[in-house]
């Protein structure tokens, strides 16, 4: 496995970093256990702080660390910057936050019964290159507050950004066994579930590596949280303004050049003529866009990660297209240097076509027309995903409706899509389990420990209480 830095804007190599030897990633597992006899012990205020810390040093480096995301995976800088600030907010929300969440709860209905909040030691992430800081920071903000310590494996593309984390947790005075960066290979992640001294394992990748991990640490009886894939649906109901609608899809299907898990990549408006209208819309906006190097402000395009990538999405184009498809604009690699794709939107796809069930992690758009709400629903439910999904109305009531037919883990009505520290995100189905951000996120990897107490002489068994 070779952890590598390859421009996708220019397709240049650009750097490669060795993989861990077995005999040092055992040390590294030893120095993490080690660390969190220590790690644990220390009281919260004093655990937080680096975290502070930390989101301090990205606000006042936005560009140097958004410069790492553009080199190796082709992000935007505006979206590149978002992210470094969206983790600072992360951080700090962690921060503010972990001491409330970690003290003790009373039970109301049991005098003298509390449920604590511990750790459970050491952890092993495994993250994706699409949003490389974010997915590490909604991971290690939470579990370094609880006490916690944590192994990150990140993508093979994404070295630079992996290495430019751990210097900031390193600047921020994080003690260096509490957080630790492994170039690991596949063989050895496998070792790393097995090993007892770790005690958990969150991922966020495809179905096949979710599958995988999530077999392996069931022999080994670990609790593992899953961030899969998605294809998430985007319902224009008949009275949701047309023109703010497209843009809103267009946003939804283009950020991250459409390489989001919680994208808009399936289009489904509700209405025949509106339906056409849409669709030229979204069309003309979705040609309209610019190519360019995604260190320039001025590029509305930027590239797919990799060559692989590209490659995988022009082989999903021609199935769909022998499966019946039309495209309707782009489809074909852009004539330049790099990993360029145009911005294409199919329509005409049915439940006969191969794409039809599959995520496309890029910028194409699925166009569907529904003749009423209830097939809208039929169609937005008709996946094995079950991410997000969002619903654009006038009427807040009939989206709330709409909503709660939708199987998925997140719903937003009126926005292609949100996250913020302060909001629970996950899936369902074939999208995962578990739940990163907010409170529910810095419960997942936890014992919550019932404690009672009585008084001395209390008989061993009290007389139930009658119902």
């Amino acid at each position: 496995m070779n952890y590598e830095t390859v421009n996708p804007a220019t397709g240049e190599f650009v750097d490669r970093f060795a993989t861990i030897s077995d005999r040092d990633l055992d040390r590294v597992v030893d120095r993490a256990q080690a660390a969190f006899i220590d790690w644990r012990r220390r009281n919260v205020t004093e655990r937080v702080v680096f975290l502070e810390r930390a989101a301090g040093i990205l606000r006042a480096n936005v560009d140097k660390y958004a410069g790492y995301l553009t080199l190796e995976m082709g992000k935007r800088l505006n979206e590149a910057r978002f992210e470094v600030v969206l983790c600072a907010n992360i951080l700090d929300y962690y921060a503010k936050r972990a001491a409330t969440y970690l003290h003790p709860a009373a039970l109301p209905d049991v005098p003298n019964a509390e449920v604590h909040v511990e750790p459970l030691g050491v952890l092993l992430a495994i993250e994706p290159w699409n949003f490389p800081y974010y997915q590490i920071a909604r991971v290690a903000a939470p579990q370094l507050a609880v006490g916690n310590v944590l192994l990150l494996k990140h993508a093979e593309s994404v070295p630079q950004s992996a290495l430019a984390f751990a210097r900031l947790l390193e600047a921020a005075g994080l003690p260096g066994e509490v957080y630790t960066n492994v170039f690991a290979s596949i063989e050895q992640v496998a070792r790393l579930i097995d090993d007892p001294r770790v005690r958990g394992v969150t991922l966020t990748g495809s179905e096949r590596a979710g599958a995988a991990v999530a077999e392996r640490a069931g022999r080994n009886m670990k609790k593992t949280v899953l961030e899969l894939g998605g294809s998430d649906p985007l319902i224009v109901l008949e009275d949701a303004p047309l023109d703010w609608a497209i843009g809103c899809a267009v946003v939804g299907r283009m950020f991250n050049t459409g390489q989001c898990c919680v994208g808009s990549k399936r289009i489904i408006v509700v209405g025949k003529q509106r339906s056409a209208a849409f669709l030229e819309g979204l069309s003309n906006r979705m040609s309209a866009l610019k190519s360019g190097d995604p260190s320039d402000a001025a590029t509305t395009l930027g590239p797919v990660s990799s060559e692989r990538a590209l490659g995988t999405l022009l082989s999903q184009l021609e199935r769909a297209r022998a499966g019946g498809s039309r495209i309707v604009t782009g489809g074909r690699k852009l004539d330049r240097p790099g990993f360029y794709l145009e911005p294409t939107v199919l329509a005409e796809i049915d439940a006969s076509n191969p794409i039809y069930r599959e995520e496309l992690f890029g910028p194409v758009a699925a166009f569907y027309s529904a003749k009423d709400d209830e097939e809208a629903i039929r169609l937005a439910n008709d996946t094995p995903y079950g991410l997000g999904a969002s619903v654009f109305t006038e009427d807040l009531d009939r989206g709330r409706a709409v909503a709660a037919q939708i199987e998925s883990g997140m719903v937003f009505v009126n926005q292609p899509f949100r996250t913020a520290a302060e909001l629970p995100f996950g899936g369902i189905k074939n999208s995962g389990y578990g739940r990163e951000l907010s409170m529910a996120g810095f419960a997942e990897f936890v014992n919550k420990k019932l404690v009672t107490f009585a008084p001395a002489g209390t008989p061993p068994l009290p007389a139930p209480k009658p119902a």
